[in-house]
Parts: structure tokens; sequence; C-alpha cells
């Protein structure tokens, strides 16, 4: 996926394939993408998806596959036809995994290969959590060390919080791909995030592609509240 003009990706938050086409028409142009996540995949399926994907928006399919090789190479070859802009891997998955996964993905017919992301950690997680499951890392070296095994697997780029952003693009350099979730506007509710940082922050960090849900889809009117967004952003 080439860089979009606008980097924002709205999370629609939706069992219902009809309501998350309806937000995708009404955000047009005030987004650069939607994801679908794995409330709606699960709900939805690839039906679902095509409904919403016929409104022409960049789509990241985001269901964070993580199993073993073989079986995450098979299900990124189903997903293929779906032709999602950005797909995800755990890349606590390991080494073997996300290469599998690439090899699958580089297989897309007529140049739809998606951008292929590994997640590194959860922005709902901090450094009690990682502790708690006997990880002696600090939350930041534990992310460099996933972000660098995505990059010698060949995948495209990772999935993580705003505070990891300078330190993974000083390690892994101007074209390693930086999605990131857990973006709020100045004064925002951060609901269940725990490591989080507005737009503007984000971006001027060097992050690629930022998420954003609920403070664009709760909104009384999401269209102008992802107008709102794109303006602190200067676009």
């Amino acid at each position: 996926m080439s860089t979009l003009e606008n980097p924002v990706f709205c999370a629609l938050d939706t069992p219902s394939p009809d309501k998350a086409a309806k937000l995708t028409r009404d955000l047009g142009a005030a987004v650069g993408g939607i994801k679908l996540g794995l409330e709606f995949f699960m709900a939805a399926g690839p039906e679902g998806y095509g409904i919403v994907a016929r409104e022409g928006r960049p789509v990241f399919l985001d269901l964070k596959l993580h199993d073993i090789p073989n079986t995450v190479a098979g299900a990124v070859r189903s997903l293929l036809p779906l032709a999602p802009a950005i797909l995800n891997v755990h890349a606590q998955g390991g080494m073997a995994m996300m290469r599998a996964a690439k090899a699958a993905a580089d297989d897309a017919p007529d140049g739809k290969r998606p951008m292929m992301i590994g997640v590194t950690m959860m922005t709902s997680l901090d450094q009690s959590d990682i502790k708690s499951q006997g990880n002696s890392l600090s939350t930041t070296d534990y992310v460099r060390r996933l972000a660098e095994q995505t990059a010698q697997a060949g995948l495209d780029g990772v999935v993580c919080s705003a505070l990891e952003i300078e330190t993974l693009r000083a390690d892994l350099g101007p074209d390693f791909k930086l999605i990131v979730p857990g973006i709020r506007p100045a004064g925002a509710d951060i609901g269940d995030q725990k490591r989080v940082m507005t737009p503007a922050q984000a971006r001027a960090l060097g992050a690629d592609v930022l998420v954003i849900g609920r403070p664009i889809t709760a909104a009384e009117d999401p269209a102008a509240a992802a107008r709102s967004i794109a303006a602190e952003l200067g676009l």
C-alpha cells in the first residue's frame, strides 16, 4: 500500500455490515481508510466484508492471525481474494509463522498483495501486564524485540503503540511501516487503552497509519469528528 495522503483509518467496531457500509459512506474522504476487526469478521464473514469493501475505501483487515505457520499461511491465502490493503499477524507467533505469512501474501494475484504487519503488544496492555506473564523485559524492549523479528521475517511493518514510534523508527528506518492504534484526540476519553497519544503527536513522531475508532464512530457527527482530526493533522 502506498503512502496515504490521509493516514487515518477508522476502526468500525460493529458486527453489522450495513452499519459499517453506511459509516464508510458517511466518512468518505474524511478518512484514509477503514479498519474491520475480529468482531465484524466473525459476525459478517467474507460476504459482509464485501459489502463494506464495495464502498471503495482501503481496508485494514485486523484479524491478528496467530497459529502454526502452515495454518497462518493457509489463512492468508484464503483472505487474499478479499484484497485488503493491510493484513496482520501476531509477531508473538514467531519467525517461522511470520515468514510463512509473508510467503503466502507474496502469492497475491494481480499485484494485490496486502501490506503485511506484525502485532507487537496490544495497546490495552502495559508493563504490569507483561510482568504478570513472567516477562522481565521493559515494555519498550519487548516491543523492540518483536519489531526486529518482524523486520527479519520480511514483513512490512508492525502495529505498535504511539509510545514506541520514535524508538522503532530509529531502529528500523524510514521504510518500515508503523501502524498505531490507541490514538485519541486531545480531551477524548481513552476508554480501555493505556498507551495513547494525540493524532498530531503520533504523526509528528513518524506513524504511517493512525487507527482511530470511538472518537469518530461514537461522535454525534462521525464525519465532522473525522474532519476535525484531519484538520488537526493539517490535511
